[in-house]
C-alpha cells in the first residue's frame, strides 16, 4: 500500500509537469521569478545543514565521543546525577512509565543519583512513593526528594528544585538532568551524558527524541510529529557540529550541576523576560528551556549534541482536529522561540560563532522568505499566467519529495506518502503563525490548560489599544512583503 501511494504521488507530480505548453514557459517564468530565487537560498541553505549533519554523524561525533569517554574513564571519582523531574496534569499511567524509567536511570548511575521530583497533587506525591518503593532493581544509591508546591507554574517549580540542588552543594563534576513528567529517559542516561562534561567549556548536552503517540491519536497527527523530529535530528546534528544548538530540549537536557544551581541561571529560569518597545515588559511563562539556553549561550558555554542517545516523549493531541492541534503547538514552539532569539541577535557573533549567530537570525528572515513564494504564485497565476499554479504545484511535490528522501537517509527509514504534504504543510502554516506571533510576544499559553473558552470580559482600553496595535504592525509587514513580492515579479 505505500508502495502504491509513492507510485500515485510520482504520477500526478510528472503530470502536473508536463500540463504546461512549451509556448508559455517564458509567462510562466517571469511569474515564478521569486520563487526561484527564494527557493535558490533555501535549497543550499538545506544542503549545508545536511552536509553539516552528515560530517557530525559519521566522523567528528564519534571521535568527540570516543575522547570524552577517554577522560571521563581517567577521572577517580563519577559524577553524582540529580534528575529534576516536574509533574503535572499526566494520566496515572504515563507518570508509571516515566518514573520508573527514571529509578532505573537513577539506580544504574555510577557514582548515585538524587531524584527530585516537584509535582501539586497528592495523589501525584503518593503514585511516586509508591513507585520508588516497589522498583525491583537496587535503589540504596538513589535519593528521593519529592517537592509538593502550590500551582504556581513550572518556572516557580524548576527554580524551587534547583535551589533544592543547590543546597546539596553539588560539585563540577556532577549533572543535572532536566526531565519532563512524560518523558522517559534511557537506563544508560549518566553514563552516556556524563563523560561529554569532561570537556570544561561545555555546558549542556541534549539528545535525540523518540515519540509515542496514543493509539487513539490521529494518524496523521503521528506522521507529522515523526516528520519534525527526522527534521530535528538533522538540525540538532548541523549546530552539534559548533557545539552550539539553538535549544536545550525542554522534554530532557543535561546541564553541569554547578552551572544549574548558579544563582543567576536560577533567576533566568524563574522571572525571564523582554522588554519590548511596543509591548512593554513581557514575562515569560513558557519556554523555560529557551531561558536556560540563553543563559548558557550569553555566558559562552558550549552545547552539545548527542544523536545516539534518545528519550522518549509520550505525546497526544491536545486538540480532536490534526490543524487545530499543530496550531495549539506552534503557539507555543515558536512563541518560546521567537520570544528568546531576538536578544540572541545581539550578542556578538564572535563569541557565539558566525554560523550560530546566522542560524539564529535565519529563525527570522525564513518567516518572510517562506511566505514570498507562495504570494508570487498566486499573484502571478491571476495576473500573469494560470498555468503558473500548476508548475507550481508540481515543483513543491518534487522539491519536498526529495528532501523527504533525504531525510529518511538519516534514520535509514521509509517514509509515508504522507510526509511531502505535511513538510509543506509545515512550512507555510508554520511560518504563517510565526508572523503572527512574532508581533504578539506577549501571548502564552500552556497547552495543558483547559480548551474551555473563557468567559467573554471587556479588556481595558490599554490592552485593546495593545492588540489593535499587534494587528495593524502585523498587517502593515504583510502588506510590505507583498509589495516587493509583485514588485520584484514584475507583475506591476
Amino acid at each position: 500500500m505505500m508502495m502504491l501511494g509513492h507510485i500515485a504521488f510520482i504520477a500526478v507530480m510528472v503530470g502536473l509537469g508536463l500540463s504546461l505548453p512549451f509556448h508559455a514557459m517564458g509567462d510562466v517564468g517571469s511569474a515564478l521569478v521569486v520563487v526561484g530565487v527564494i527557493g535558490l537560498w533555501r535549497y543550499t541553505w538545506a544542503a549545508i545543514n545536511f552536509g553539516r549533519a552528515a560530517l557530525f554523524l559519521k566522523w567528528v561525533y564519534p571521535q568527540r565521543k570516543a575522547r570524552a569517554m577517554a577522560a571521563y574513564a581517567a577521572l577517580p571519582t563519577p559524577a553524582h546525577a540529580y534528575f529534576l523531574v516536574t509533574s503535572y496534569k499526566i494520566e496515572p499511567e504515563v507518570t508509571t512509565r516515566v518514573y520508573q524509567s527514571l529509578f532505573r536511570a537513577a539506580a544504574a548511575s555510577a557514582g548515585g543519583a538524587t531524584v527530585v521530583c516537584s509535582v501539586v497533587d497528592t495523589a501525584d506525591a503518593r503514585l511516586i512513593r509508591n513507585i520508588f518503593d516497589r522498583m525491583a532493581v537496587d535503589t540504596s544509591n538513589t535519593r528521593l526528594m519529592v517537592d509538593q508546591i502550590a500551582g504556581t507554574g513550572k518556572r516557580d517549580a524548576l527554580a524551587r528544585s534547583l535551589r533544592l540542588i543547590a543546597g546539596e552543594a553539588p560539585t563540577r563534576r556532577d549533572i543535572v538532568l532536566f526531565v519532563d513528567g512524560d518523558s522517559c529517559v534511557p537506563e544508560d542516561i549518566v553514563a552516556a551524558t556524563a563523560p561529554f562534561f569532561t570537556n570544561p567549556d561545555m555546558g549542556a548536552v541534549t539528545t535525540d527524541e523518540e515519540v509515542e503517540i496514543r493509539a487513539t491519536d490521529m494518524p496523521l497527527f503521528r506522521d507529522w510529529f515523526m516528520l519534525r523530529f527526522n527534521q530535528r535530528q538533522v538540525m540538532m546534528s548541523s549546530m552539534g557540529l559548533s557545539d552550539r544548538v539553538l535549544t536545550l530540549t525542554g522534554r530532557m537536557s543535561v546541564v553541569r550541576a554547578d552551572l544549574a544551581t548558579n544563582a543567576g541561571f536560577i533567576n533566568q529560569v524563574q522571572s525571564d523576560f523582554i522588554d519590548h518597545w511596543r509591548l512593554g515588559r513581557v514575562n515569560f511563562l513558557t519556554g523555560d528551556d529557551k531561558s536556560t539556553w540563553f543563559w548558557l549561550l550569553k555566558n559562552g558555554y558550549k552545547m552539545g549534541y548527542l544523536p545516539d542517545v534518545a528519550s522518549l516523549s509520550m505525546e497526544s493531541q491536545p486538540r480532536p482536529g490534526f490543524v487545530d492541534s499543530a496550531l495549539t503547538l506552534m503557539v507555543r514552539w515558536f512563541g518560546n522561540m521567537l520570544r528568546t532569539n531576538g536578544r540572541a541577535l545581539s550578542l556578538s557573533p564572535n563569541s557565539i560563532g558566525w554560523f550560530t549567530w546566522w542560524s539564529i537570525l535565519d529563525q527570522r528572515v525564513g518567516i518572510w522568505t517562506t511566505l514570498a513564494g507562495p504570494i508570487s504564485v498566486l499573484f502571478g497565476a491571476v495576473f500573469i499566467e494560470p498555468l503558473a499554479l500548476p508548475v507550481y504545484i508540481a515543483w513543491i511535490m518534487f522539491t519536498r519529495y526529495t528532501y523527504c528522501w533525504i531525510l529518511a537517509t538519516v534514520r535509514m527509514q521509509a517514509f509515508p506518502i504522507t510526509y511531502p504534504f505535511l513538510l509543506y504543510f509545515s512550512q507555510i502554516t508554520g511560518a504563517a503563525v510565526k508572523s503572527f506571533v512574532l508581533f504578539r510576544l506577549d501571548r502564552q499559553r500552556w497547552t495543558r490548560q483547559s480548551a474551555r473558552k473563557a468567559r467573554a470580559i471587556t479588556l481595558p482600553f490599554g490592552q485593546r489599544l495593545q492588540g489593535w496595535s499587534s494587528t495593524f504592525s502585523h498587517s502593515l509587514a504583510l502588506g510590505w512583503l507583498t509589495l516587493g513580492v509583485v514588485l520584484l515579479s514584475g507583475i506591476v
